[in-house]
């Protein structure tokens, strides 16, 4: 299906159905130094809709939410409200006007029950400090009701999975009279179940007259739940239309500007089994979250590893780099047992990791691109009191740079000016600079746009192709259907089985992960 988009010129607005709703933007525009993020965005909200907004790293996205939210001011422009213009808006202004974001990490207090933190917005602009708690459960079940949620309102937030946090933060914006519902990511740490119960949440507001702005990068998502999309690249939108204007080709081509293909192929052989794997657990056991795990990996093999959260995976995949202890059970590297203590006896044994997290717990985030991409080669081969090789760090940093596509002007910046997909290309470059035989790869392409995540599968398929091992740890069926071999299944610290050739579909994947939930 051909996308039939809008395609507005700074200034230009858009057509008339989009100016016509309770909230909107128009003209828009925002410049940070030389960088204009925005530039001349128009866009309104009808009540009742879900629209999707949709686009690479850096495109503009965040800035338009944080003007909507008026978090910040734009530098032209205005924003409409039930027919008011407002030249600025400020964040407590935005709320009362009915505009709520919901970001990431959802701005909760883990420690408060589930109904002080419902109760907490209203309490705090009453100037009312005093909480009792009997007299907040009526008002916090009617909230979970509405969205259909069954809790209890005196469980404390932090006990409570993501995505029932996610529920919270949604009924605490509708307790506010959220009337515009923001959503950064939503998606990002749920599991399929728990995508498609938010999204019936989502279509039964709807039904109640409160209008979403979805941002996701995640184009199956977009096309299953969107009744409108709007596509940005470089500060400005480049096409928009409803739904059912856009099919996955459409819309991959909308966001990076050029033709990008939908799925990958099916994962190639793998070569015939060599006399021992290049990975072997037995039983591998790690605290409460990793009991008699065992597995197998074949040089070349692409490895994904499935399961709900909470199922082990992360746990896994710390124990085996040396980032928890393992209790019991042995860890075998091309048929010779290894002991893992901490990550430098990981690395020194073949071993590479990229995190789930790469901010927190991958990258350094001050720190140079040059530092962040020479670190694990330094720890792996560097002597004792060794003086640094800095001409050998520039060099491999450049190296890493041209090899990876990192979009850099050089490699001397701060890492967190690069975009998500630029920092993850910078994690993966490290370690394949470790001469690394196993790389494991926790959630590689969560929250990074669609050429990065094609340009990262392709990684992925030369480096197997070439002989590597993968442990894939992906949420994402349609990955794994796309890049592995064989699919385990993890299930309260144990794999409770796998998948393999013709087997490795959605349909099944799906059912199966059904069936833990």
């Amino acid at each position: 299906m051909a996308v039939r988009p809008s395609t507005p010129a700074p200034g230009d607005g858009l057509p008339g159905p989009s100016e016509t709703g309770f909230i909107a933007i128009r003209d828009a525009v925002k410049s940070f130094g030389a960088v204009r993020a925005l530039d001349g965005v128009s866009l309104g909200f009808a009540p009742g809709q879900i629209r999707c907004l949709a686009g690479e790293n850096g495109c503009g996205k965040s800035t338009l939410i944080k003007v909507l939210s008026g978090v910040l001011r734009p530098d032209a422009g205005r924003i409409t409200i039930d027919g008011v213009p407002y030249q600025r808006l400020r964040p407590l202004q935005a709320i009362r006007l009915g505009i709520q974001v919901i970001y990431q990490d959802f701005a909760l207090f883990p420690n408060l029950s589930v109904a002080e933190n419902l109760a907490l917005p209203g309490l705090i602009e009453a100037r009312r400090f005093q909480l009792r708690p009997a007299a907040l459960r009526p008002a916090a079940e009617a909230a979970l009701a509405r969205l259909g949620v069954r809790l209890d309102p005196e469980r404390r937030v932090g006990e409570l999975s993501v995505a029932h946090q996610q529920l919270v933060a949604i009924a605490r914006a509708l307790r506010q009279q959220a009337r515009l519902l923001i959503l950064d990511e939503p998606t990002t740490a749920l599991t399929h179940h728990e995508v498609q119960s938010l999204f019936a949440t989502l279509r039964d507001l709807r039904c109640q007259g409160v209008s979403v702005l979805l941002v996701t990068h995640k184009t199956r998502e977009v096309l299953a739940i969107a009744d409108a999309i709007t596509v940005m690249r470089n500060g400005r939108i480049v096409a928009q239309g409803s739904g059912a204007d856009f099919d996955a080709d459409a819309l991959a081509s909308a966001l990076t500007g050029s033709e990008v293909g939908r799925t990958l192929p099916a994962p190639a052989p793998i070569p015939a089994p060599a006399a021992e794997p290049r990975l072997e657990t037995g039983g591998l056991c790690s605290g409460a979250a990793v009991r008699d795990a065992s597995l197998r990996l074949a040089p070349g093999e692409i490895l994904g590893l499935a399961g709900l959260l909470g199922a082990g995976r992360t746990a896994l995949a710390s124990a085996l780099f040396g980032l928890r202890r393992i209790d019991s059970g042995e860890v075998r590297i091309d048929g010779a047992p290894v002991a893992i203590e901490a990550p430098g006896d990981a690395i020194q044994a073949g071993l590479a990791y990229v995190p789930e997290d790469r901010l927190s717990e991958g990258l350094f985030l001050p720190r140079s691109i040059e530092h962040n991409l020479a670190v694990a080669s330094l720890s792996a081969r560097r002597p004792r009191r060794a003086t640094l090789d800095r001409r050998g760090m520039r060099r491999l940093a450049d190296d890493a740079v041209a090899a990876f596509g990192i979009r850099t002007p050089s490699v001397l910046p701060p890492v967190h000016t690069l975009s998500g997909g630029n920092q993850q290309k910078v994690l993966l470059a490290r370690w394949l600079a470790t001469d690394a035989r196993v790389l494991i790869l926790n959630r590689p392409t969560a929250g990074v746009d669609i050429g990065a995540r094609e340009d990262i599968h392709a990684r992925m398929r030369r480096l197997a192709a070439g002989g590597l091992s993968v442990l894939l740890i992906s949420d994402e069926l349609p990955e794994l259907v796309a890049l592995a071999h064989r699919v385990a299944v993890m299930h309260r610290g144990r794999i409770a089985g796998e998948l393999a050739g013709d087997a490795v579909t959605e349909a099944a994947l799906a059912a199966w992960l059904d069936r833990l939930a």
